[in-house]
């Protein structure tokens, strides 16, 4: 025989009492259901949480991303920038470089090519006021672009201050080289040119320019050279001769004394010799020569102190 509940209902109303007969197996079935239903419910409600806490954590995520894509953004800002610098700066150098040019008057040789190239404009300022929240495709591209661009134009300038370097080495080489002052102290006795001869008394051609005083007077290099020959020669007695380079010689005769060596540098300013009165010579003196590729000039254009 099956097990029967009763359940009694009453009424506040005073009606009559209702009764109500459940088997105990209806009953464990209705209390089955509902513990199934309460364990999908409780599930459901443990997956919504679970996703509640994810979708939190994404937000989280997501908010931490964007503020690193925005500092990003704000490098690649910085960066352009310093590129809008680096670009300023090598315009500056090469207008620089364009004055030294202008005041010098020495101009660019053919197949130098332009700052930016051959025909190269200066590149368009990048556009650095991109909101952040955009994006810095086209900026990023202008960058790559213009990178490129520095580097030719780094490269082309650096080109030309070599090329504007050795320039002006070689004048100062040139300079340096090109005779300029008086080889002595003393007293003109002779200038370059025809002049009576003080041994013939015949007209003759003079080359060189005589500077007399006493014997023993140091005689100085009037350009930096170096020394091709000492020891006698004909009738300007012991001699010193300077090769400066460019075609240009000098040539010291008369000595006394000969304090350099053949194959010796010398600079501008160095003693090379004493005056004396060897050779053909009415007193102690020197004469002077200077000749540009082979012609003996006058000497008195190459002294200017």
């Amino acid at each position: 025989m099956r097990k029967k509940i009763s359940l009694v209902i009453l009424s506040n109303s005073g009606s009559s009492v209702k009764q109500l007969t459940i088997s105990t197996a209806f009953l464990r079935i209705f209390a089955f259901v509902c513990l199934i239903s309460v364990g999908i419910f409780g599930y459901d409600y443990y997956l919504l949480k679970i996703g509640s806490i994810q979708a939190q954590k994404s937000q989280i995520t997501i908010s931490s991303q964007s503020d690193e894509i925005i500092r990003q953004r704000k490098q690649i800002q910085g960066f352009a920038e310093e590129i809008a610098d680096l670009k300023a700066e090598l315009i500056e150098l090469n207008n620089f470089e364009k004055k030294i040019r202008i005041i010098a008057n020495i101009e660019k040789t053919d197949g130098q090519d332009a700052l930016f190239g051959i025909g190269g404009s200066i590149p368009e300022d990048l556009d650095t006021q991109i909101p952040l929240n955009q994006r810095h495709n086209s900026l990023l591209r202008g960058m790559h672009e213009q990178v490129d661009q520095l580097h030719m134009a780094s490269a082309n300038q650096s080109q030309g201050f070599v090329s504007l370097f050795k320039f002006l080495k070689d004048q100062q080489n040139l300079l340096a080289s090109t005779p300029a002052v008086r080889p002595c102290q003393g007293w003109t006795t002779s200038r370059f040119g025809y002049r009576k001869s003080p041994f013939t008394g015949r007209r003759e051609f003079h080359k060189g320019y005589d500077i007399a005083n006493r014997k023993g007077t140091p005689i100085i290099a009037t350009a930096d050279g170096v020394v091709s020959y000492t020891g006698p020669k004909g009738l300007l007695g012991k001699m010193v001769m300077i090769d400066h380079g460019h075609g240009m010689v000098t040539r010291f005769g008369h000595l006394y004394k000969i304090v350099v060596k053949r194959g010796q540098s010398v600079k501008r300013g160095d003693t090379i010799a004493l005056m004396g009165n060897t050779g053909r010579s009415t007193g102690p003196h020197v004469h002077y020569e200077v000749h540009l590729n082979g012609i003996p000039v006058n000497p008195e254009k190459y002294i200017l102190n």
